[in-house]
């Protein structure tokens, strides 16, 4: 692994065993299923992290399978909100910390209220952004979910 992440120094700080993957990447980022396939894992055990605003203007994160679509009223559903809308790319950078593509639910500027797709429950370990393009971690689902202090919903679109 050339350097540590801060998404790293967090879990090691917290004592939470993980392992990194790393995987070759140009400036663009690349699709969850391509990175799946990059670093040889399932892709239904490697997760995607998206951040959305409400109608509140409250800022959200959802962290579903790559292979699955966040279904937008489900997810407004799940935090109780009239709607929700992806934030525009402009924004995540000011508002996470991160990077379009190396968007981690671990580590952000902010805990924001996090829902994980139920599917992570059924997983031994779940992959996560980093928190940079072409850096991964695998850890505990429930390490994970009790790090972004995290609630379970069905979230995606059937």
């Amino acid at each position: 692994m050339a350097e540590k992440t801060n998404v790293m120094r967090m879990l090691e700080q917290k004592k939470i065993a993980y392992i990194p993957h790393e995987y070759p990447h140009g400036d663009e980022a690349v699709d969850g299923v391509t990175v799946a396939g990059l670093i040889g894992a399932d892709p239904a055990a490697v997760f995607k992290t998206l951040v959305l605003r409400g109608a509140s203007k409250a800022v959200y994160v959802f962290v579903i399978p790559v292979v699955a679509e966040l279904d937008l009223k489900k997810a407004a559903k799940a935090v109780k909100e009239k709607s929700v809308a992806m934030l525009h790319v402009s924004e995540i950078n000011d508002i996470t910390g991160y990077v379009r593509g190396g968007c981690s639910p671990v580590g952000m500027k902010k805990l924001f209220p996090t829902t994980h797709h139920s599917s992570i429950e059924a997983l031994d370990a779940v992959i996560v952004s980093a928190g940079k393009i072409g850096c991964q971690v695998e850890l505990a689902p429930e390490a994970l979910i009790k790090l972004t202090r995290g609630r379970i919903a069905d979230i995606t679109a059937e």
